[in-house]
């Protein structure tokens, strides 16, 4: 049988080097692991047996996503799943964040994930057969405080991936949406910025928001397990793989009740939202 070749992008830190790591060392897994520095990315060399490709890759630069695609299909000659892993956090409130660097996030956590995908879907479909696992968060579920374009760049994923993965069920491509919670990883420190609140109505944030600086690499989620289970369900599971998986107890717990609190609510409301259409002849 044939190796799959696993893309991932920001395999740096975090998750995707708690992946990398893993699929590095897996038999039948050719590995195409990007970074913005690719000399970040020397923990591979102990597991390169030639099945291990390292790509430069801004996903805000097109060229390179286009280049890393390309070199990927050169190498391995095929493409089989894909892991949308690179991303960016924000902290501020709603009217205090930060217009550029939110803007600069939805590049990264939206536009790069969108053109990576676009990208890799041509292959897929020649290929008859794809996975395409995008990481969201349970931020993009339920949303808190400080962290409302943070929660609009995982919204927007989760709306177009169930909607792509009815676009090419047909084609045998799947998709998966990762929502972890607190994982021990660089998100809220070095990979999210923050915007301490100044004006005096939202002065009640402020310690949220440095408390989920300080409590970095001390949550409760481990990567390590995460990447096992990612590549568990792609590899072993491809035929029921799930459209959504929470990650972490508090994800799965915070998942189940906004999903039962919006049920109810809509059932409550139900007569009233249909007496807004036109009577039935």
């Amino acid at each position: 049988m044939a190796n799959k070749t696993w893309f991932v992008t920001g395999t740096s830190t975090g998750f995707g080097r708690s992946l990398a790591t893993y699929l590095a060392q897996q038999d039948g897994v050719n590995l195409v692991a990007t970074a913005r520095h690719t000399a970040q990315l020397s923990y591979l060399d102990e597991f390169d047996k030639g099945q291990i490709l390292k790509q430069t890759l801004d996903v805000t630069d097109r060229d390179e996503i286009k280049t890393a695609v390309q070199a990927t299909l050169d190498k391995f000659g095929t493409l089989d799943v894909l892991v949308n892993n690179a991303g960016l956090g924000y902290f501020g409130t709603f009217e205090e964040s930060d217009r550029d660097q939110v803007k600069y996030m939805f590049d990264v956590n939206v536009w790069g994930l969108v053109d990576m995908t676009r990208a890799v879907l041509p292959t897929m479909r020649h290929q008859n057969a794809g996975a395409i696992v995008n990481f969201s968060s349970i931020g993009g579920l339920f949303s808190f405080p400080t962290l409302s374009f943070y929660h609009g760049t995982k919204y927007a994923v989760e709306g177009m991936t169930e909607s792509l993965a009815k676009e090419v069920a047909n084609k045998n491509i799947k998709l998966m949406l990762i929502e972890p919670s607190g994982f021990r990883t660089d998100w809220a420190g070095r990979s999210s910025s923050k915007a301490i609140p100044k004006i005096d109505d939202y002065q009640q944030f402020a310690e949220f928001i440095e408390g989920n600086a300080k409590g970095a690499h001390h949550e409760a989620g481990d990567p390590d397990k995460a990447a096992q289970i990612i590549y568990d369900q792609v590899t072993h599971h491809f035929a029921d793989l799930p459209l959504r998986l929470p990650l972490g107890k508090f994800a799965s717990e915070q998942a189940i009740e906004k999903y039962e609190t919006t049920l109810a609510d809509f059932k409550k409301l139900h007569d009233l939202s249909a007496s807004a259409d036109q009577p039935e002849k």
